[in-house]
């Protein structure tokens, strides 16, 4: 099944690179590659992880990140998220209007 990433959780996987970078030089990088593999593994994978209110939760290999998703007419990206967050922070992420319709 196809991926959509959806433009805010491009955004959000930017963030993350961004600051990744700023702590090592190269880590960006390592980064964006380590969460495309989780993202390609949902073509396989997606819909056996576990649900997180309306959307399915993957959580990254090797970075504190959560992949929240949905099946529409391909497995959807709304988000990706640094799980060291406060959790009512994410839970207004998730709340949000970015997450309530697909582009």
């Amino acid at each position: 099944m196809k991926l959509r990433l959806l433009p805010a959780a491009e955004l959000d996987l930017e963030i993350g690179a961004d600051f990744y970078e700023s702590q090592r030089v190269g880590l960006g990088i390592y980064f964006n590659d380590s969460l495309a593999s989780d993202l390609e593994s949902l073509q396989l994978y997606g819909g056996i992880h576990e649900h997180y209110r309306e959307f399915f939760r993957s959580f990254s290999k090797r970075f504190p990140f959560a992949i929240y998703y949905k099946l529409k007419k391909s497995w959807e990206i709304y988000a990706v998220l640094d799980c060291r967050q406060d959790p009512a922070t994410i839970n207004a992420i998730l709340d949000s209007p970015r997450t309530k319709q697909s582009t």
